[in-house]
């Protein structure tokens, strides 16, 4: 839903699209204990629902007007110990000017035991832009 808010946002900023380099980014996390007890046939599965939900969110911003050859498409294989750290990770390694991020709400103890993803965001990339986008 957090990340649907956050397409929904960019196709609906007002810019030009065929200005605009644009990756898709998902990062997988290391499993907890409890998560590994699922099975690697369940990992390969959510790999690939995960790549098909990335295919078309890319095919909804070309029918909004993004050129194809402007969007990229990255899933982080190796586990970060958290989603924020292979986020940094890769904004470290690439040449990008701002993360777009989708944020769900969260209660307050939700966020205490899982952390907030968008605040070590902000707070780690200062070099560049980091917009929040909150879902509804």
């Amino acid at each position: 839903m957090s990340s649907r808010a956050a397409l929904d946002y960019l196709v609906s900023f007002a810019m030009c699209p065929e200005n605009v380099q644009i990756t898709l980014l998902h990062v997988f996390r290391k499993a907890s204990a409890s998560e590994e007890l699922v099975g690697k046939t369940f990992t390969k599965d959510e790999e690939k629902r995960l790549l098909d939900l990335l295919e078309k969110t890319k095919d909804v911003l070309i029918e909004k007007g993004f050129p194809p050859e402007n969007i990229k498409i990255e899933m982080a294989m190796e586990p970060y110990p958290t989603i924020a750290d292979g986020i940094i990770d890769h904004y470290k390694k690439g040449k990008f000017d701002m993360v777009l991020i989708g944020r769900k709400r969260m209660s307050k103890a939700e966020e205490f035991v899982m952390g907030d993803v968008s605040v070590r965001l902000v707070r780690a990339l200062e070099t560049g832009a980091v917009l929040v986008v909150k879902s509804r």
